[in-house]
């Protein structure tokens, strides 16, 4: 699978961490940043190239940390075809793949340590989109949620 990661100030040291663990499984992971810490940095500016990258297809997936997460989800949510979920345990990170088709994951590095985190990232990433027609029928409503206030702007 290839899978962008990026990451802020709060997130750096994890980001590297989790780029070694993706490589360590056999997945090809695209850096969008920060590719130094600066306590200054926003997550807005690594949240985003995480996102586009998801919705243009360059990626299958995307992973996103900063302090807590929250900032980094509500960015993401803001490009059309991405879904990202905040998930702090692993049944979250699972089951928002299987069956929300969650394409980004969220970590806050303040709040879950490397080993959770390594289990997080393995969940998203083990996951694989459940075929129920329940499932679709909730994208679909979700997707035409997301058509609808496109068109209202």
């Amino acid at each position: 699978m290839r899978l962008a990661i990026g990451a802020d100030h709060g997130g750096f040291d994890l980001k590297s961490e989790m780029a070694k663990l993706l490589t360590n499984l056999g997945h090809e992971v695209v850096d969008k940043g920060a590719f130094e810490f600066d306590g200054e940095d926003d997550f807005p500016d690594f949240a985003a190239p995480v996102a586009a990258a998801v919705q243009a297809g360059e990626v299958d997936r995307g992973i996103i940390l900063c302090g807590s997460g929250v900032g980094a989800c509500i960015a993401a949510n803001k490009y059309p075809g991405v879904r990202a979920g905040l998930c702090h345990d692993t049944y979250s990170a699972a089951q928002g793949v299987r069956h929300d088709d969650m394409n980004v994951l969220c970590m806050g590095a303040r709040v879950v340590g490397v080993a959770l985190a390594e289990d997080l990232v393995k969940a998203f990433v083990g996951a694989t989109l459940e075929s129920h027609p329940r499932f679709q029928r909730r994208l679909d409503k979700v997707a035409r949620i997301e058509r609808e206030q496109i068109g209202s702007n």
